[in-house]
């Protein structure tokens, strides 16, 4: 599930060589998961030939991850924004913001490499549920969130998403941060692209 959940959909046999097992031993273990109502099945077409069958988490397998009660938050986002209004929440989401904030350069105060302020950064946001990850590429890395454990507030509240982005610009100032793919417009998974400013 932790594969599936980092990794996105995939065949059995990525499965087996992931893990190191055989191909039917993979399917074994996804069939059982399946029975639970764990991951589904779904046949993409492959070119030329049988479609290729690839495994995916369900809602129920995403459920096994933390998610913050969610629902609850979600809730009385909705209420404070029909009760009190959109100024409100824009209030609320700057208070959590400058809390975060606060928090973040804390952890990260005295760190001055770019690339250690970002492997510290992916350190804390992991302890905080997002499962993220460093990966490097040509000109500088992408920060890589594999799970969201607020995504039931910030499809309440998109104000979340563009508060995290801010943050992340200013707690990387040797850096131009962008969103490379989000959660909430269709992405596996939120990814920021982290590229290195030249000095003129």
């Amino acid at each position: 599930m932790y594969l599936l959940k980092t990794r996105g959909a995939l065949t059995a046999q990525a499965v087996a060589e992931a893990m190191a097992l055989t191909s039917m031993g993979a399917r074994k273990h996804l069939q059982q998961l399946q029975q639970r109502g764990l991951v589904v099945v779904e046949d993409r077409a492959a070119g030329k030939g049988r479609p290729a069958r690839f495994w995916l988490l369900s809602d129920a397998g995403h459920a096994r991850f933390p998610d913050r009660h969610g629902e609850l938050t979600a809730q009385l986002i909705t209420l404070l924004r029909s009760s009190l209004g959109d100024a409100a929440l824009d209030t609320l989401v700057a208070a959590r913001e400058q809390q975060a904030m606060g928090h973040y350069q804390q952890r990260l105060a005295g760190v001055q490499s770019l690339h250690e302020r970002l492997a510290l950064l992916v350190q804390v946001r992991t302890e905080e549920g997002y499962m993220a990850e460093l990966q490097p590429q040509e000109h500088g890395w992408l920060l890589v969130e594999n799970h969201c454990p607020i995504c039931a507030a910030a499809k309440a509240c998109q104000g979340f998403c563009r508060s995290e982005l801010q943050q992340f610009q200013l707690l990387l100032p040797g850096a131009k941060v962008r969103r490379a793919e989000h959660l909430l417009d269709g992405g596996q998974r939120c990814v920021y692209q982290i590229i290195p400013l030249v000095q003129a």
